[in-house]
């Protein structure tokens, strides 16, 4: 049996929020002030000129999964187990996991 360890995404509403779950919004809807919630914004190209995996240039879902992700492992955030996405564009997130590597080593579309 294998066991897919990365961080599970759902497309849902804020109705189906659990306790542990994060928040990824694509746009400007309300979220409740207690959830961890990171939104997606457009992205200005690399932080670095290395043409690197870290540096390539990202789309805004990859650039916002891996801010949530690192904050994550560093502590700066409460522990999820779970994102919900809330995207009037879910193809985008999509792309995100399947074009990202990054991206994609840490989350998967469930």
């Amino acid at each position: 049996m294998h066991i897919d360890a990365r961080v599970p995404i759902v497309f849902a509403t804020i109705a189906d929020l659990a306790p542990d779950d994060a928040l990824l919004i694509d746009g400007d809807a309300d979220a409740p002030e207690d959830r961890i919630v990171v939104r997606l914004s457009p992205q200005t190209g690399a932080a670095h000129l290395a043409g690197c995996v870290c540096c390539v240039p990202r789309s805004a879902a990859g650039s916002a999964l891996a801010g949530l992700f690192l904050a994550r492992g560093r502590g700066e955030i409460a522990f999820f187990r779970r994102v919900v996405a809330i995207s009037d564009n879910p193809a985008a997130i999509r792309a995100a996991i399947e074009d990202d590597m990054l991206a994609s080593s840490w989350f998967r579309i469930a």
